[in-house]
């Protein structure tokens, strides 16, 4: 029996028979060659990053973490860039850098791998841009009986489309090919508004510049505001003092302290509510996109986040002020909001529809149950669609009529799948069982 593994935010944990540190696809086959014989299970681990028991297994667990190389850069222009899927983002940003590319778009933490973040559909914001998965234009996955499948734009192309987010369900991704972009430098803007507006002009607020989120502390009526537009400018960095005084003091130390004071204290928590809300601060920079989209995150919380249409977001955002009022212990996080374009993988969040995000926050243990399950009622009136690495009580039952294509996908899961090597209870439950 191995050794117990947890996530990130320490609510999801496991006992795997043993965990493995492949350094190869070869190896990676290998392994689960033997377990498929064995009538044994599988599932992969990177950054624990999932709040969901998506990598949860009583079987074999993989670390692919020495798998974390580029492997080739090319293309018609030389934007592909073909990298080993246990590779983590903030590697991965600094090797695109060294060699005057980047990611057109990222969510605001990289410490995720690269496959993980594709496989849940991971997004950051830009009315305009896909998630990370809409980057990817090659792929190479190990199967449930240990096969090595590839795909690419002209081989296998209906693997590709709908292998790029697979929640671990249909194999072990072991590389990637991305289609990246020449590197960019982002403005950002970071302002405090007031909600009423925001919510007045959703649409024209979130197309106006390339990526545009805010983030709101219910009951407050104001809201940060964060604008970053791609921007020929050279940097112009905050200086080393100024961001440890934001990203380290102000955004970690400070709002994890007052975090652990609501926790203690809860007839505090709405005080300390309205001061996380106050210390929220304007200021303007400069800097690669990446340094731009991403930041540390050392407070650990839980969350839940949907899509639902675009044009939903105003009376959802109104509905969740409502609920909130309501609840026995109010969150200590803002709810952030974002937007993304659609496209049209079958299990992504934003198929086929234009999307907006909404996603909630809890202090860890701190009650969060009234409240997610309270915003999850909201979200289904509106056909959400939970992030599949964020916690949520949906099931497929609940879930197959929200995804057009979900038939699809499960014709593919039986094909690759069929003795459910992948299957873990976090499947079971929001994809059933694999098709005869």
């Amino acid at each position: 029996m191995g050794v117990a593994t947890s996530n990130w935010a320490g609510n999801q944990r496991c006992v795997p028979l043993g965990v493995h540190e492949p350094r190869s696809t070869a190896e990676v086959a290998a392994i689960v060659t033997r377990a498929h014989a064995a009538g044994e299970r599988v599932k992969v681990i990177a950054g624990g990053h999932s709040f969901t028991g998506v990598a949860m297994t009583d079987g074999h667990l993989l670390s692919l973490d020495a798998m974390n190389r580029v492997v080739n850069v090319g293309g018609p222009e030389g934007f592909d860039v073909t990298v080993q899927a246990g590779i983590r983002l903030h590697d991965l940003n600094n090797h695109l850098a060294k060699r005057g590319l980047a990611l057109p778009n990222l969510g605001d933490i990289d410490h995720q791998s690269i496959a993980g973040a594709i496989s849940t559909a991971t997004h950051g914001t830009g009315a305009g841009h896909g998630n990370l998965a809409t980057t990817v234009v090659g792929l190479e996955l190990v199967t449930g009986d240990g096969s090595i499948r590839r795909a690419d734009e002209t081989n296998d192309a209906e693997l590709l489309r709908i292998a790029r987010v697979g929640i671990g369900a249909l194999g072990i991704v072991t590389a990637v090919t991305l289609r990246c972009v020449p590197a960019f430098n982002l403005h950002a803007v970071e302002s405090i508004e007031p909600l009423a507006d925001l919510l007045s002009d959703f649409g024209g607020v979130m197309h106006a510049t390339d990526h545009v989120e805010f983030y709101w502390m219910p009951g407050a009526r104001r809201c940060q505001v964060k604008r970053n537009t791609i921007t020929d400018r050279p940097a112009a960095p905050q200086s080393k003092s100024a961001y440890i005084r934001d990203k380290w003091i102000a955004e970690n130390l400070a709002f994890g302290t007052v975090c652990r004071v609501g926790r203690r204290f809860p007839a505090a928590a709405p005080k300390i509510a309205k001061l996380v809300t106050s210390a929220a601060s304007e200021r303007e920079l400069i800097d690669r996109s990446d340094r731009i989209f991403c930041s540390p995150r050392r407070v650990r919380f839980l969350e839940m986040e949907y899509g639902v249409p675009f044009d939903a977001v105003p009376d959802a955002i109104g509905r969740i002020g409502a609920l909130v009022k309501s609840l026995p212990f109010p969150p200590l996080f803002p709810i952030e909001v974002r937007a993304s374009a659609g496209d049209d993988i079958p299990l992504s969040t934003a198929n086929g529809r234009a999307s907006g995000w909404i996603a909630v926050h809890q202090y860890i243990k701190t009650p969060y149950e009234a409240y997610f399950q309270g915003v999850e009622q909201i979200m289904n009136d509106y056909g959400g669609r939970p992030h599949w690495g964020k916690m949520h009580f949906q099931s497929s039952m609940t879930l197959a009529s929200r995804y057009p294509e979900w038939d699809a996908f499960q014709t593919l899961r039986a094909e690759l799948d069929t003795a459910g090597t992948f299957r873990n209870a976090y499947t079971d439950r929001v994809l059933g069982p694999i098709r005869a």
